[in-house]
């Protein structure tokens, strides 16, 4: 078995287009609609400023994004918020105000 330049001059792909292919119009077009998973908190997208303090506590954006996502979930299944919330609050700014606060911290975990 060949492998290498010589594979690929022996064996050449050819990729063919369906010239069959009805144009994009808006009456081809279905639309794709998928329910939104309801929150028990109707708020607004987080807030920036939440998001600059949470950081200063927890350097990392990826571990700070594993946080928020992993509280939100919690919170999306029925855990009860560990702050006084609003109306306005979203869930991530729940779980970012949290972190803010002190009651949710990263804690590393000791290895076996």
């Amino acid at each position: 078995m060949t492998t290498g330049p010589e594979a690929i001059r022996k064996h050449p792909i050819t990729l063919v287009l369906s010239e069959n292919v009805p144009p994009l119009l808006p009456e081809n077009v279905v639309p794709f609609e998928q329910e939104r998973p309801v929150s028990r908190f109707p708020g607004s997208p987080m807030k920036s400023d939440l998001l600059d303090k949470a950081s200063e506590i927890v350097t990392d954006p990826l571990v700070l994004i594993n946080l928020v996502s992993q509280r939100v979930r919690q919170l999306n299944s029925g855990r009860s918020p560990l702050i006084p919330t609003r109306p306005s609050m979203g869930v991530a700014d729940i779980a970012l105000q949290e972190i803010i606060e002190g009651k949710i911290k990263l804690v590393e975990k000791a290895e076996a």
